[in-house]
């Protein structure tokens, strides 16, 4: 990628997740990157390849954020609260606003976007991550508590960057802890 592109995908990233999507056109992204609009059709051929390259970047940014979150846990239920520590620490960091993923649904809600995919499929990643965790404490019940863990952590997301009440996730944290001590009980 170009430095000229570079800057028009970090410019773009920065005002989506600030002002939205919708809100957002081609003319100030150029302007915030400092590049013509030609570069930006060049390089991203249209506006719904920015956000798709936007949230394909934020996504691979939040895998490689979590996975020394989950590297350093030594079992399936810390590794279930790692990745609520990851999250706590990524909102904290990057995501004042909430869930980049969720508030894109928001404005694209069409399966035949092509930032679509890349939406759901992110939830799809973390609702596997909660269950195959899940499987290793509770093998019965592996998809019903996958589906709770994810619950827990997307409500938590969501209500932390409405900033409905204060540590969203580290009460989700707690409530998932609970959770997986009645789990590893049911065994």
């Amino acid at each position: 990628m170009t430095p000229g592109a570079r800057r028009a995908l970090d410019a773009a990233g920065r005002l989506f997740y600030q002002r939205g999507i919708h809100a957002v056109g081609v003319d100030l992204i150029a302007a915030e990157a400092g590049v013509t609009k030609k570069t930006l059709y060049d390089r991203f051929g249209s506006k719904e390849q920015i956000v798709v390259e936007y949230l394909a970047g934020r996504d691979e940014r939040w895998r490689a954020f979590l996975t020394p979150y989950l590297e350093a846990a030594t079992s399936p239920g810390d590794r279930i609260l790692a990745v609520f520590d990851a999250s706590r620490d990524w909102a904290d960091e990057f995501s004042g606003k909430g869930c980049s993923m969720v508030n894109a649904h928001a404005e694209i809600s069409d399966p035949a976007h092509p930032a679509y995919p890349i939406i759901t499929g992110q939830k799809a990643w973390m609702l596997a991550l909660f269950t195959g965790l899940a499987g290793e404490i509770a093998p019965r019940g592996a998809a019903r508590l996958g589906r709770t863990l994810m619950l827990l952590h997307e409500g938590a997301l969501v209500a932390h960057g409405l900033q409905v009440f204060p540590a969203a996730v580290e009460q989700a944290r707690e409530d998932a802890a609970r959770l997986l001590k009645a789990a590893e009980g049911d065994r």
